[in-house]
């Protein structure tokens, strides 16, 4: 079903909503490998309300996935069935300082934004969100972490919205924090989050924020089309090691390459496919297990539906 097909059959239940519906919506456009397919229908709320609103009228059977600045996101090249919901800065960017001690924080904040909020406020702890492309909502719900200190450090509470557009707070301890996880219900949408960190003197905050930025324009592939870390760490060993050792540095499916510079970022070099980059990463982690017999686990996001299997078995055929 085409995305007019599926706005048309909800017709009235959508009038109202104040946030933008688009259909057949090019997900390239948003994430940052800048490959993918279509999602049916991208909506994209103008506030909290409106997403609620937008929850209720939206029967639960259609599926419904969140997505964020898309840094951290592989779309399959067969597209995302119903619709993707993207929060943006506009309703959902707001950050402030709430005490000398605490920040408030919406979902689609950047994670570099918070970081420079932090500073603003003499609030430290905040300082390795300057080194992570992501948004607040994708750092709750993967405990992202860099430089030594992890999201779950820093949560007080959270505010989500349930699937039938109900409100939820979250303990720390509710969110169920692990290396890059959360054990938070899936379908819960976070909207906000309130942030504590502790008073610290404003040029060791700028310092350490100058620590990560070299760090990562030392180390890191910033300037591609990638996605960031690709892997999870191992417990015991880091991901580009093993990688490293397995020979796959810089190794190449089409358009898509494990960079030469840091060997667990995946990049598209220019015109990489969805599949491509997928079939890479699966090429790597199947490398790494017969190499050194660790399973990877992907750290990346993938979603959607697999192009046609004609198309997988030409594409392959090329490969071979």
């Amino acid at each position: 079903m085409q995305g007019d097909a599926l706005l048309h059959k909800l017709g009235d239940r959508l009038a109202g909503l104040r946030g933008r519906l688009t259909p057949n919506s090019d997900m390239d456009k948003i994430t940052w490998f800048r490959a993918g397919g279509l999602a049916q229908v991208l909506f994209q709320p103008a506030d909290e309300e409106d997403l609620a609103q937008f929850l209720r009228a939206v029967p639960e059977e259609i599926p419904l996935k969140i997505v964020g600045v898309g840094s951290n996101l592989l779309v399959r090249d067969g597209g995302v069935p119903g619709f993707v919901v993207r929060l943006s800065a506009k309703g959902f960017g707001e950050t402030q300082a709430i005490s000398p001690t605490r920040l408030k924080a919406g979902a689609a904040t950047p994670d570099k934004r918070v970081a420079a909020a932090a500073l603003e406020a003499g609030i430290g702890g905040f300082h390795f969100y300057h080194g992570i492309p992501g948004s607040i909502g994708g750092a709750l719900r993967m405990n992202a972490g860099a430089n030594g200190v992890e999201t779950r450090e820093r949560v007080v509470e959270v505010r989500a919205l349930d699937r039938k557009g109900e409100i939820h707070t979250l303990t720390n301890a509710d969110m169920g924090y692990a290396y890059r996880h959360s054990s938070a219900p899936a379908g819960l949408i976070f909207t906000s989050a309130v942030m504590e960190g502790y008073a610290e003197d404003k040029e060791a905050i700028r310092t350490a924020m100058d620590a990560v930025q070299h760090h990562r324009e030392t180390v890191q592939p910033i300037r591609e089309k990638t996605g960031g870390s690709t892997f999870k760490n191992p417990e015991g060993t880091s991901a580009w090691k093993e990688i490293d050792k397995a020979g796959c540095r810089g190794l190449m499916v089409g358009g898509a390459q494990m960079s030469p510079m840091h060997c667990n970022f995946m990049i598209n070099t220019g015109s990489a496919t969805g599949f491509e980059l997928e079939y890479l990463g699966e090429t790597v982690r199947a490398r790494v297990m017969e190499n050194s017999g660790i399973r990877l686990h992907w750290e990346i996001r993938r979603i959607g539906n697999f192009r046609s299997g004609r198309e997988v078995q030409e594409f392959l055929g090329q490969l071979l």
